[in-house]
């Protein structure tokens, strides 16, 4: 069955098909037809239950551009999942990576709001204690942004600051010295991608796991940047890694504010960002919780009972916390 649907200008067809035809490709992807785009139309051609959906979705899709302009991706994904009957996929976003053909999806409401986070914004700010998926997530979305063409490449930063204890001299190159602080990143790469396909990435420089260090001086254009643990950068680390945003990028940066390591005295750059950017528009914020991990049940438990006994030992200011106007970063996300 084939059917033509036809725009009234080449502006239309390129907000309807979406930024390299991104909405195209999710429409063939879910609907499971095949579309060509020739100039101010396009062809559907599918099996015969499949193509009426195709065109009502790409009719929704106008609507949504002649009301407001522009359609999100988000929205684009909820009208596939209305036209194509998906129960499970209109309430949780689905994020295509390369193992496999593989899906990640999120686990909690939580983590959902922080992928719509990511999608609706170029800077995101996520909060959580260990195992909620802030930084597997955020790899996850920098993976199939790059899978889709929408990006060009993938750095992932860390602070190589050390949990508590002091390492010493450590053998070896400056990569081998640095590959430990950075070994979290590896992992959660090797899961979405295979071996090989990894390792061909970082040569080709598609893929950079870089110190945080060593970003000094950069501009990074058409990248998804990941700054993870940055509870442990400095005010003046988080302004300069922030600032290393460029032309068409997205950057995500998680923390846990309970797991601060850095010297006395000194202020967590990732606590003070809240406090100082709650205000901009286009920022969002993300605070994920015990409720949102998902490791083992264990996990869950053990923050519990750490949270138990701060509030035992009273209200004391923690020594890295950034003003109390700040607060914890609420689940939200600026307009």
């Amino acid at each position: 069955m084939k059917e033509i649907v036809k725009f009234e200008d080449m502006d239309e067809a390129r907000a309807v098909l979406g930024s390299h035809d991104r909405n195209l490709r999710m429409i063939k992807r879910q609907v499971g037809v095949n579309i060509v785009a020739r100039g101010e139309q396009v062809m559907i051609e599918g099996p015969e239950e499949a193509v009426p959906r195709a065109a009502r979705a790409i009719a929704e899709i106008r609507s949504r551009v002649k009301t407001y302009g522009q359609v999100r991706e988000v929205e684009v994904q909820n009208i596939l999942n209305a036209v194509t009957g998906d129960s499970e996929g209109a309430g949780r976003d689905r994020i295509r990576v390369f193992y496999r053909d593989r899906m990640v999806v999120p686990r909690s409401e939580g983590q959902q709001d922080y992928i719509r986070a990511i999608r609706d914004h170029d800077l995101v700010f996520c909060v959580g204690p260990a195992g909620t998926g802030k930084t597997y997530l955020a790899v996850a979305m920098a993976v199939s942004a790059v899978r889709e063409g929408l990006l060009r490449k993938i750095v992932l930063v860390r602070p190589a600051v050390e949990a508590g204890e002091k390492l010493g001299f450590l053998p070896g190159t400056m990569q081998e010295k640095v590959n430990p602080y950075l070994r979290p990143l590896y992992d959660a790469l090797n899961d979405m991608m295979e071996f090989g396909q990894v390792q061909k990435y970082i040569e080709r420089d598609v893929i950079e796991v870089v110190p945080l260090a060593f970003m000094r001086g950069r501009t990074l254009n058409e990248s998804f940047i990941i700054l993870d643990e940055a509870q442990n950068t400095t005010t003046m680390q988080m302004k300069m890694f922030l600032t290393r945003l460029g032309a068409r990028s997205k950057a995500v940066v998680t923390g846990d504010a309970t797991q601060i390591d850095l010297p006395d005295g000194e202020i967590s750059g990732l606590l003070d960002a809240q406090r100082l950017f709650k205000a901009i528009p286009g920022i969002g914020f993300v605070a994920l919780t015990r409720v949102d991990i998902v490791r083992h049940r264990l996990v869950q438990e053990i923050v519990q009972a750490y949270e138990r006994d701060t509030q035992a030992r009273g209200s004391r200011r923690p020594r890295h916390a950034a003003d109390d106007e700040s607060g914890p970063a609420r689940r939200r996300a600026e307009p």
